[in-house]
């Protein structure tokens, strides 16, 4: 039996409004998600997990990077980091793979020296049948040379939730999007004016104001923070944008979101209710981000897409 039988799970409290009853035509760019809620632990090479041992075969080479590094001199090929395992058991958003794989390893490179800018991140996605792993290896290469302890993850556990997701809000378009920024302008108004009265009155009592709050749909009704697997993208950095297949030229769906933080100052709407550590698996995507990775739809075996965030 998987250790992550016996794990407690994690929640998302309930979305704080209902908001295809505000929108109704939101229903039909609505996704599903799997918030991964990775938590401190000692994961198994048969679990899924960040950071933890891979199932990997004893007889097949560990992964390398071939590129220089100038902050690495001399090294040979230096093995990637194990970043995360995901087995379709236990992550409902996690497509197939190729020929039916049921088991995604993600590995990167601990040094920003890739790509045109030679400053890029270097992420590398392997699938396979787990089943077919039958002498799987007690020997993992240790990361070798670092350039940056962000890319070393602690050991986590996952804590698979299924919750749902809609469009980041620069991404809506004609009555829908215009709909929804209006109501998002107004929302954002009367939480400005709500502060202010409150500041006011806690002046006259002789005590500190509190901090009112009101739900917006880019924070709180849209796409969750955090490790996640499917749903919707957020482009928080360069601003919206599109993922087409290199291979095929169709639109790539997002496969998987590593975070920097489970939740934000203004997300904490997210925090689960049973915990709410911020940065549980000690990962930093560029300047505290995320890191999505998109997948062909048509073809599993076709070139992942990458944006960081």
């Amino acid at each position: 039996m998987r250790a992550s039988d016996h794990r407690p799970g994690r929640t998302t409290p309930p979305r704080p409004l209902d908001v295809e009853s505000l929108f109704p035509d939101l229903a039909a760019h609505r996704r599903t998600a799997t918030r991964l809620h990775p938590r401190p632990g000692t994961p198994g090479p048969h679990d899924s997990h960040v950071g933890g041992p891979m199932l990997w075969p004893a007889d097949e080479p560990w992964p390398v990077c071939t590129t220089p590094h100038r902050r690495a001199p001399g090294p040979g090929p230096l093995p990637l980091v194990a970043l995360a395992q995901l087995h379709a058991r236990d992550v409902p958003d996690l497509p197939a793979g190729p020929d039916g794989c049921d088991l995604l390893q993600v590995f990167w490179c601990p040094f920003d020296a890739h790509g045109p800018t030679g400053y890029g991140m270097y992420t590398h996605l392997r699938w396979r049948r787990a089943a077919e792993v039958r002498e799987p290896t007690a020997d993992l290469p240790a990361p070798g040379a670092v350039g940056f302890d962000g890319y070393l993850p602690e050991p986590c556990v996952l804590h698979p939730e299924r919750i749902t997701e809609y469009p980041y809000i620069e991404l809506l378009t004609g009555e829908l999007g215009a709909a929804v920024e209006e109501w998002e302008d107004a929302q954002e108004e009367a939480a400005y004016e709500a502060e202010e009265e409150a500041e006011e009155e806690a002046e006259e009592a002789g005590e500190d104001g509190g901090e009112p709050w009101l739900p917006t749909y880019q924070c709180d009704l849209s796409v969750a923070p955090g490790w996640k697997v499917g749903g919707h993208a957020a482009w928080n950095l360069t601003g919206p944008g599109t993922m087409d297949c290199e291979a095929c030229g169709c639109p790539m769906e997002l496969l998987l979101t590593v975070a920097t933080t489970e939740w934000q100052a203004d997300r904490k709407s997210w925090i689960p209710l049973e915990d709410g550590p911020m940065s549980p698996t000690g990962v930093v995507v560029g300047n505290h981000g995320k890191l999505n990775v998109f997948a062909c739809p048509r073809d599993p075996s076709h070139p992942h897409g990458f944006s960081v965030q």
